[in-house]
């Protein structure tokens, strides 16, 4: 069982829902404006130059690259509520141990202690990076 009193929880949940809730609605806006600069983009067909479309797929890239950081984020809340719900919220998923209250104010949906998440990164830390 977790080490987090019943008001410390609380405000967490609390703290995950709202997060939730910002991040639905950049969701949504971002949509929103992805739809409008596509409607733009149709209405100005005037022939641009190549760095016109360079930048225009950069923007795009962009775009897409933020939904998906917010559409992760929204995952992450989501499983941490489960967590919640299955009375698992604060504890750590590598060692069984409670996550410390500091830890989850600054990050919520964290799922290991700090001790396991460093050694996560420094096992994990040359992913992704080739070597000789």
């Amino acid at each position: 069982m977790t080490a987090l009193k019943q008001p410390q929880l609380d405000q967490l949940i609390m703290k995950l829902k709202q997060d939730y809730q910002k991040l639905l609605i950049e969701v949504r806006n971002e949509m929103d404006n992805t739809g409008q600069q596509h409607r733009i983009d149709l209405l100005n067909n005037e022939p641009g130059d190549s760095g016109d479309e360079s930048m225009a797929d950069a923007l795009a890239d962009m775009n897409v690259t933020q939904l998906d950081r917010h559409v992760r984020e929204m995952r992450d809340i989501e499983t941490a509520l489960l967590r919640v719900k299955d009375s698992e919220f604060g504890i750590c998923i590598d060692c069984g141990g409670d996550i410390a209250f500091n830890r989850l104010q600054a990050y919520p949906t964290a799922k290991r202690c700090l001790a396991c998440q460093e050694k996560r990164e420094k096992a994990y830390a040359q992913e992704g990076h080739p070597s000789l």
